[in-house]
């Protein structure tokens, strides 16, 4: 018997919902796939998170100065 490929289970395509292709997949076509990539590229998949609030007085100590000083 030959090599048998095993074929990935066909599932909605996660930007049009049509059943994804095996050339393509998860996407339906190689369209779909592009505008994934592009949403990627211009930072639209991001992780919401609160704004980090820097230190001006925690910054690196100053020359001749002791990092416990104050």
């Amino acid at each position: 018997m030959g090599d048998v490929i095993k074929l990935k289970p066909v599932r909605p395509c996660p930007i049009c919902k049509k059943p994804s292709s095996q050339q393509h997949h998860p996407f339906c076509s190689g369209r779909c796939a592009d505008i994934d990539l592009n949403r990627w590229l211009s930072g639209s998949y991001v992780i919401p998170a609160e704004p980090v609030e820097d230190d001006v007085e925690d910054g690196p100590p100053k020359p001749g100065q002791r990092e416990d000083d104050d």
